[in-house]
């Protein structure tokens, strides 16, 4: 397939999640245009050449930290729920992508089989706005080393300043009308998500790796249309790595990290069906930062009202969430119903307020994440 027909395809990937289309289609763009497709926006053509994921492996640190050849899709994702001094809310995303275009270890020059993306948010009282970056491995354009931790593209950066592992870490990113420069910090450990890090998303073996750190406390500055703004808040970090994630029947998920007024934390996800209801997880962790892997049948996520985005879109920007079992109902509702990512590969992305009972008392705050609309 030639460069223009790929960016044809990249162009009309409307709907999926950027990192993994960025994936599937250019991969496809290395191989002949009559391949067999199997798997999510074809994944499984050829996940067999990638590392695959198994139950049981350990996670190591500080190595996971870092890049790992061999597999097709990783990221390392913070998003910051802030407040400045009049007490508004604020929000914060900084996203590096890391795709492979075939197995193998990063080398030097353009045979670098890995290729970047870089995207940056900012919610504000006023609005949502956002940066996206690319980039090809192997030239120092953009990169991640484990230990010292460090994440970066172009001038975006996301780097230790201290402590144990990524306790401490300094986190910047700009765009042509916005900037933030934050500092994270955190004496809590490192919370496994599904059976030690084992994290399906499907009923057929579709699974990640994926950890996060959801209590970091945040201070810094935003800088808006030449206004700085000092914030504090809190921040959580994902990361994730797979080959396959996700099934042919799998059109897109809503994603949930949410910091409960109790110090609790909640992270809940839906991968949506095509054929059926939604394939449901998340993980409960305590203000202690003890987790809990939760089912499917313990989750309820039930969309509310939905906000037209500028792109004529319409998705769900409030949600009905409850976990029985761990005594949750709160209705997440966004903090600006406008929250679109128009990326090459768009999706929503936005700061959520919590709120319970019948008179909507506050019940804490957190982020979503909506992909496939």
């Amino acid at each position: 397939m030639n460069v223009k027909h790929c960016a044809i395809r990249l162009r009309a990937a409307l709907g999926l999640a950027g990192v993994l289309a960025l994936s599937a289609l250019l991969a496809g763009c290395d191989k002949p245009a009559e391949a067999p497709r199997s798997g999510f926006a074809g994944l499984g053509a050829d996940a067999a050449a990638f590392a695959l994921v198994e139950r049981g492996k350990p996670l190591r640190f500080p190595a996971d930290h870092g890049p790992h050849d061999g597999y097709r899709i990783e990221w390392w994702y913070v998003t910051a729920n802030l407040k400045d001094a009049s007490g508004k809310d604020w929000g914060v995303q900084w996203t590096l992508f890391r795709s492979a275009l075939r197995p193998g270890a990063e080398v030097q020059g353009f045979g670098s089989p890995n290729v970047w993306m870089g995207h940056a948010g900012l919610t504000s009282p006023g609005g949502h706005r956002y940066a996206e970056t690319l980039a090809r491995g192997g030239i120092g354009q953009a990169g991640v080393t484990a230990a010292p931790f460090r994440a970066w593209i172009d001038d975006w950066q996301l780097h230790t300043t201290g402590g144990r592992d990524i306790d401490q870490l300094s986190m910047q990113a700009a765009g042509k009308d916005f900037s933030y420069q934050l500092q994270l910090s955190t004496n809590r450990p490192l919370v496994l998500h599904g059976d030690g890090g084992y994290s399906e998303k499907s009923g057929l073996g579709q699974a990640s790796y994926y950890y996060s750190q959801p209590f970091y406390t945040v201070t810094g500055d935003i800088v808006v249309d030449g206004n700085t703004v000092p914030v504090t808040g809190t921040a959580w970090l994902d990361r994730e790595w797979s080959s396959q994630p996700l099934a042919a029947t799998q059109q897109g998920w809503d994603w949930f990290s949410l910091h409960l007024d109790s110090g609790a934390k909640l992270m809940l996800f839906q991968v949506r069906q095509t054929d059926g209801p939604p394939y449901r997880a998340g993980t409960w962790i305590a203000a202690d930062g003890t987790p809990r892997a939760l089912r499917g049948d313990q989750i309820q996520l039930d969309p509310g009202a939905s906000s037209r985005q500028d792109t004529g879109r319409k998705v769900p920007t409030q949600w009905r969430v409850r976990v029985p079992d761990m005594q949750v109902d709160v209705t997440a509702e966004a903090a600006q119903p406008r929250a679109w990512m128009g990326t090459s590969f768009p999706y929503w992305e936005g700061p959520v307020r919590l709120t319970a009972g019948q008179g909507g008392a506050p019940a804490g705050r957190g982020y979503l994440e909506m992909t496939g609309y």
